[in-house]
């Protein structure tokens, strides 16, 4: 049987108490997925931004409601100018914009107004990335929702005849950025130059998915994976292609 080229393991089980169905993305998280900002990400633009070194921060952060909205306003109040390269246009312009009726952060230069440039002494960068590790506290406590669950993607969807959620967390890719997702030059789950990491995603993840899921979900989560990372596991599509294209050399 041939496998399809985006194919995908899950780990799904259930939660009585919570009403809900778990389901993760056992490929993405077993992969050697490793965020390479500043080390080879090619950006969201057009075309190859690598020496812009923007990431994924070019057009902003969209708020997923009012309360990321307000805790990303707080923490804005305590980053200096050491921390914060544009600290002083967000004290006098405000840190938010509006795109098609939705609230984002402000952009400076072509780029969110909370991303640090290379020119700038601390370095390029989130902002609230940089100040979360001098503070040395998960930098999910300072950043967009949006910004620190990347590349998790958590949805729910609920049925309406048994009450039952189910709770899907498994990668961001292209097609979720909906038409805006086909501009991109490259994106860094498809893209084989970002599997390069020493350990498996999960263990790079687990802040973010603690913080996506309930307590008893994620040491389950963390057990089957810490059993499963043992197997020969089906490789990741983007890896699957790479192996793919060296052949056919």
């Amino acid at each position: 049987m041939t496998v399809p080229d985006d194919a995908h393991e899950w780990f799904s089980f259930e939660d009585t108490e919570e009403m809900r169905i778990w389901m993760f993305d056992v490929t993405f998280l077993l992969s050697p997925w490793t965020c390479i900002f500043n080390h080879g990400c090619k950006g969201v633009l057009e075309e190859d931004a690598t020496g812009l070194v923007q990431g994924c921060c070019s057009h902003g952060a969209h708020f997923s409601g009012k309360e990321d909205l307000a805790r990303v306003k707080r923490a804005a109040k305590t980053l200096t100018d050491e921390q914060w390269q544009f600290r002083s246009i967000g004290r006098d312009r405000g840190i938010t914009r509006k795109e098609e009726g939705e609230t984002v952060t402000a952009l400076v230069d072509g780029a969110c107004i909370f991303l640090n440039r290379p020119d700038f002494a601390g370095g390029p960068g989130c902002a609230f990335h940089g100040a979360a590790i001098e503070r040395g506290v998960p930098h999910l406590l300072l950043k967009p929702d949006v910004c620190w669950q990347l590349p998790l993607r958590h949805v729910d969807l609920r049925d309406e005849q048994t009450g039952y959620i189910t709770s899907m967390i498994s990668e961001w890719e292209r097609k979720h950025w909906g038409e805006a997702g086909e501009d991109f030059h490259w994106w860094c789950t498809e893209a084989p130059e970002a599997f390069v990491g020493a350990v498996p995603a999960y263990l790079g993840l687990q802040e973010e998915l603690r913080a996506m899921t309930t307590e008893p979900a994620f040491l389950a989560l963390m057990a089957y994976l810490e059993e499963r990372r043992t197997r020969t596991n089906l490789p990741h599509p983007a890896l699957r292609r790479r192996t793919t294209s060296t052949t056919e050399r």
